[in-house]
């Protein structure tokens, strides 16, 4: 039986954004009292045939995570990425020349992006074991009794998809699902990204780790048709998917891995409460239209490990849940405006762009021009994509 766990900080839950908090946390204060709880396995091994989805990960966020050296050794860089509206007029190309970057984004599979934040989080660990630290990083299976455990401030970093949620706050549901796979194609151009936009939702073929003529398919519409697709044999989809994407890569040749994920918007409105915090998908879980859900949850964590190794770091100042409850006020301030824009964005590309009325579809076609011929607005767009509203 283990005995009670007095801690400073409290994080729960070891996904991604959990451990990253983490590891920003103890690099920021090293002193820390800190507590990580996580549902996932010891053993890496366990996590390495989970869940191989491409996950879009901004520049911005590549910048985050090389901080502590979290980034994956496997990643596809995106150079240029091609956006348009399947059988309406209006398209959009944008290259990491225009915005002066490295790269536009990046496609990681989720697995290895949590097994590389879990290996930096070990390396942090043994670094610390030669200072006064406190960090606690326990394992722990939903089977066993409630642990006794008390802390200053508790960080809720409990993710989950849509639908495997066990709140519901704010939000919708798209009536929509995402299947996911992996695409031969015959013709692919490296490093570049397709968004198509259908009646149905957004149909997406991003580039692969596995080679340039390997990509990440991504193709949404109602959970019926997602169905569908998904139980039809392979020379059907590939013919459905080339009716629909059309023959910029040339043929489809193999389709591999498809799964499907329900698709739709949570969202706390107040992400503070007392002396607790939510962030990542445990804060918003969003539609992967513009792949801004990980990114998001990436800002949240950097930002509030900030906030807290400065608040637990100033012995002078005792802290009170008085105190606390102002320091993570002051933290859902200075989130707002990043929140409120990338989920209204979100929402708002997920919808409008699966609506089939007239003047949307020539809106969304005048738009799309509007970015190409309007290099400042397509500029800023960008820009919120890879680094955020500060």
């Amino acid at each position: 039986m283990m005995g009670a766990l007095n801690y400073d900080i409290l994080i729960q839950g070891g996904g991604p954004v959990g451990l990253a908090c983490a590891a920003w946390c103890l690099q920021k204060y090293p002193e820390a009292q800190l507590l990580l709880l996580d549902r996932n396995p010891v053993d890496d091994a366990d996590l390495a045939s989970a869940d191989t989805r491409g996950i879009a990960l901004s520049h911005g966020s590549k910048l985050l995570l090389d901080t502590i050296d979290a980034w994956p050794s496997e990643c596809a860089d995106i150079h240029r990425v091609h956006v348009s509206q399947a059988g309406r007029f209006g398209r959009a190309f944008m290259t990491r020349e225009e915005l002066k970057q490295d790269a536009l984004g990046h496609i990681v599979r989720y697995r290895d992006i949590h097994l590389a934040l879990r290996q930096a989080l070990r390396a942090i660990q043994v670094e610390l074991n030669q200072s006064r630290s406190r960090f606690l990083w326990l394992h722990i299976d939903s089977n066993v009794e409630p642990l006794d455990i008390t802390a200053k401030c508790i960080v809720h970093a409990e993710g989950g998809l849509f639908k495997k949620q066990d709140w519901v706050e704010s939000g919708r549901d798209y009536d929509q699902s995402a299947l996911v796979g992996l695409i031969e194609v015959e013709n692919a151009a490296p490093h570049q990204a397709w968004e198509r936009f259908t009646a149905e939702g957004p149909l997406a073929v991003l580039p692969s780790h596995y080679g340039a003529n390997i990509l990440n398919l991504v193709w949404c519409g109602s959970p019926e048709s997602s169905q569908q697709r998904l139980n039809l044999g392979d020379a059907d989809f590939l013919a459905a998917l080339q009716q629909k994407f059309g023959s910029r890569l040339g043929r489809f040749l193999k389709i591999q891995d498809r799964r499907l994920y329900p698709l739709g918007l949570n969202y706390r409105k107040e992400i503070t409460h007392g002396n607790e915090v939510w962030i990542g998908n445990a804060a918003q879980t969003l539609h992967p239209v513009a792949g801004q859900g990980l990114n998001l949850g990436l800002r949240d964590a950097y930002l509030l490990s900030e906030i807290l190794a400065e608040t637990f770091s100033n012995a002078a100042v005792e802290q009170t849940p008085s105190r606390l409850e102002t320091t993570l006020a002051k933290y859902a301030k200075s989130r707002k405006a990043d929140r409120t824009t990338t989920i209204g964005l979100t929402d708002f590309m997920a919808r409008v762009f699966t609506s089939n009325l007239l003047p949307i579809v020539i809106g969304r076609g005048l738009a799309l021009s509007a970015l190409q011929w309007l290099p400042p607005v397509k500029t800023a767009l960008a820009r919120q994509m890879m680094f955020g509203r500060r």
